[in-house]
């Protein structure tokens, strides 16, 4: 046995040293077990790739494609939406929270209206449905497609403690926006006006589970949650 732990002493030893001290400076290429970000197998700016039939390794963007948020006319934009509306700005409808505190309510910045609540809860039902079905389920209860995968920790948003008394529509759009525990953020994907519609189709999902089945109308449903529940802080 003492012969292993001598055997296994002089490893360490060895180890220790072929290994450069931490912020060392040399000249040789460093052995590393996993190669950091300035050492990746890619093609380097102005260099011959024969992959490519002409042999040239930089290649032109995929035609119809610019940079992300400037169009060709100088405006900011992203799919056709303000750049603004991806975050920057403060106060409730950039954030969420009036005072530090989370709030609820749809911000007055959406202009919402009895004749445009219907189109922004159908906005919010197709944002939904292509970012929140996977996990959440169709009807918010958290069991989507990924349960069969075994992912932990989905939230049942159906459930009393994600209703607007104790889980405020600020903090909803918070999480949308930043995230929290397994699941990632999404305020790159989603604009802002988009992340409060998804809160407010979430709403309307919460209290069409508790309508009668002779109320079949979500926006009315809706209508109703919004005119008792101004933006306020909480």
């Amino acid at each position: 046995m003492k012969y292993f732990f001598l055997a296994y002493a002089i490893v360490i030893v060895l180890f220790v040293g072929l290994m450069p001290i931490r912020g060392a400076k040399r000249a040789e290429t460093p052995l590393r077990l996993f190669p950091d970000m300035d050492d990746q197998d890619k093609v380097m700016g102005q260099s011959a790739d024969q992959f490519f039939a002409d042999g040239v390794g930089s290649r032109e963007p995929v035609a119809g494609t610019h940079p992300v948020g400037f169009l060709p006319d100088g405006k900011t934009e992203l799919g056709g939406i303000p750049e603004y509306e991806f975050g920057g700005g403060t106060g409730y409808y950039y954030t969420g929270g009036i005072d530090d505190y989370y709030s609820n309510g749809m911000p007055e910045e959406l202009a919402l209206t009895a004749d445009n609540v219907n189109a922004f809860l159908n906005r919010g039902k197709e944002m939904y449905e292509v970012n929140c079905t996977p996990c959440h389920g169709s009807s918010g209860d958290g069991l989507g497609i990924t349960t069969s995968f075994g992912v932990p920790g989905v939230a049942n948003l159906t459930l009393e403690n994600y209703g607007q008394a104790t889980y405020p529509d600020g903090r909803m759009f918070d999480v949308i926006s930043n995230g929290k525990g397994n699941m990632g953020g999404y305020k790159h994907n989603l604009s802002i006006r988009d992340r409060w519609a998804v809160t407010a189709y979430v709403r309307a999902l919460q209290v069409a589970r508790k309508a009668p089945l002779s109320d079949s109308s979500i926006k009315a449903a809706f209508e109703a949650h919004q005119a008792a529940n101004p933006a306020q802080a909480q």
